[in-house]
Order: structure tokens, then sequence, then C-alpha cells
């Protein structure tokens, strides 16, 4: 686990990643079940697929049967154009259409997302079958912390939701939208004060940071989007058999904070781009919940905190969205 407020800190490495686009097998026989995985060409992207190949070997091997795994690479609009904002191209949901797509029309089986990329409302002829362990929810600030950014320091994300939060820490700071994969963005980093990205990514994908000023925003510093950190596994909803082999891979305690914090979400109206965060815990035997609305600048930022009982985290979702929108103010927040 990254502890908080590191300087030159030495990222873990905990999986290593296959660039391999051939199918992977585990076995074989009359027992072996061939599935088409979709996912985008991006490394992180065919991390989370082979991460999710591995997941279904072990689960069909306890079932005493074999999986072949092909992946189905979609190159997505989004990673084609990166000379277009994100939320000019409709929002982060564009890095999940296409796959969706590929499910939807027969040529995949399954697709894995990074759950938070993925919009609270998506087509109803698919369902998420299978949220595995989630990974860190955090995110880090690579360049500089908070505190030591300069005065006016320029700041590159391109998340609205970090720039909110940052902005209400620190009203002075300057920022521009980043796109591209993880090492491009590092790249680009000595042309800012700083870039925020997600601390899941770079554990995954098993860079080092060694060299540079790192801090790691804990939750109550920078609240999380819906599902970071997360994997989400989705399926065609009269697939009866994916279904069955995929639900092996569903982590309980991490399906139920993050079907509560998608939720929120959706009562928000399911956009993943706007400024507001949410991030749900096991509590004991409950579950605590903590959201916020913000406005784009983050001169405001309204928040909510709320214990419940497991069963109940959809529910106490949805309500802390109608309360944040309608009774806090978060409605006039977001323009509505």
């Amino acid at each position: 686990m990254l502890q908080a407020r590191l300087v030159a800190n030495v990222w873990p490495r905990p999986f290593a990643i296959s660039s391999s686009s051939e199918p992977t097998m585990t076995g074989g026989g009359p027992d072996t079940v061939t599935l088409r995985l979709a996912t985008r060409g991006r490394a992180l992207a065919l991390w989370q697929a082979d991460h999710v190949t591995t997941l279904l070997h072990e689960a069909a091997a306890a079932a005493g049967r074999s999986v072949l795994v092909e992946k189905v690479i979609v190159e997505t609009m989004a990673d084609q154009r990166l000379d277009i904002p994100i939320d000019a191209m409709g929002g982060k949901g564009v890095f999940v259409k296409e796959i969706q797509a590929a499910v939807l029309d027969g040529r995949a089986d399954l697709a894995v997302h990074s759950g938070k990329d993925l919009p609270a409302l998506t087509p109803q002829e698919l369902v998420i079958a299978a949220v595995p362990e989630r990974g860190d929810v955090r995110d880090v600030l690579v360049g500089s912390t908070v505190d030591g950014l300069p005065q006016g320091g320029h700041v590159a994300t391109g998340s609205i939701r970090r720039k909110a939060q940052l902005a209400s820490l620190r009203p002075d700071l300057v920022f521009s939208g980043l796109r591209g994969n993880i090492a491009t963005r590092l790249e680009k980093a000595d042309g800012f004060d700083a870039i925020v990205m997600a601390a899941a990514a770079i554990e995954r994908l098993g860079i080092s940071l060694n060299d540079r000023v790192v801090e790691v925003l804990e939750p109550s510093v920078m609240l999380p989007q819906v599902a970071q950190g997360a994997l989400v596994i989705e399926c065609r909803v009269d697939d009866t058999a994916t279904r069955e082999l995929l639900l092996a891979l569903n982590h309980t305690p991490s399906r139920h904070c993050v079907d509560a914090e998608r939720a929120f979400l959706a009562e928000l109206g399911g956009d993943c781009d706007l400024p507001v965060g949410a991030y749900a815990v096991i509590d004991g035997d409950g579950l605590r919940i903590d959201a916020l609305v913000a406005a784009p600048d983050g001169t405001t930022v309204l928040r909510d905190s709320r214990r419940c009982a497991v069963a109940e985290g959809e529910a106490t979702g949805r309500a802390m969205a109608r309360y944040l929108l309608d009774d806090a103010g978060g409605s006039a927040l977001l323009g509505r």
C-alpha cells in the first residue's frame, strides 16, 4: 500500500504485463471454454485484459475446467484522436462505447473496463457480471506536493473532478488538459509544475517514480472518481454461460462498494465527467459512503457522508445524490 505524501517514492511492481495478443490457453479437451475478451489496445487496458485472463484461468482450474481467452483489440476513436479533448468527444464514455459495441454485436463475449471510465447508465443488453478485487483508489500528484506548488503553479489534468478539488485547496493554481497514455503523460510532465494520475494505473504498469516528487492524495484530500481502482467486467445479459463463469471473479466487498458509488452517479445522470466523486468502504458490518458535488472551478464543494447496511448501499448512494442536488444546492453548481 502506498503511503501518503511520499517524496521520491519507489513504486511496487506487483504484476507483469503481457503484450501478446495471441490467445492464451490453460489445459484443453472437451471441458475447455473459449471466451473472446474485448479491450482497448493501450498498455493499461492490455494489463487489465491479462489480469482478467489470469483470474479466469484460476477460476476455471478450481472448477476442474480450462479456458481459452482470445483478446479482441478495439482501437477506439478516443485513442486515435488525442488532439481532441475528451469532453468534446462526449466524455469518458467514449472509451467504453466501442468496446461495448464489440460485445453487443457478437465480436466478443465479454469486455473489461476501468471502472472510473464506465458511465453509470449503460446499454440494457449488457450486465456487469463481475467486479474483481479493487485496487488503489487514490490519485497521485507527480512533480510536487500540493503545498509545494508555487504560487500560480501550472497543473495538468484532464479530469474536471481533480481540477475542482485541487482548485478548492489552491485557488491560485492554473490548469491545462493532458491526454495520452501513462508513459506519454509522464514524458510531458516536465512542461508543468505537476500532473495528476491514478495510483492504480502507475502500480499496475510497474512504473517507477523514484526520481520524482510524488504526493499520494488520500480520499480525505481528493475524493476518488466513482469506481476508481476497480475493474468492471461486462457481458451480454442473455449470455447465461458467460455470466456464470464470470461470477467466480466477483469480489463481493468490492462489488458492494462499486454498486453504491455507481448508484450515486446514476442518480446524478450517469456522466463520469461531472465534478463529482464518491467512495464507499466496508465499515464493520456496513458501508461508509463519502460523496461530493463541486463547482467546476472549485469555489464550492458540497459533501455528504453516511453509514448504512451493505444491502442499503445503492439506495443510500441515490439518496446522497438527491440530497446534494436538491437540498445542498448541487443542481445549481452543475448548471441544472
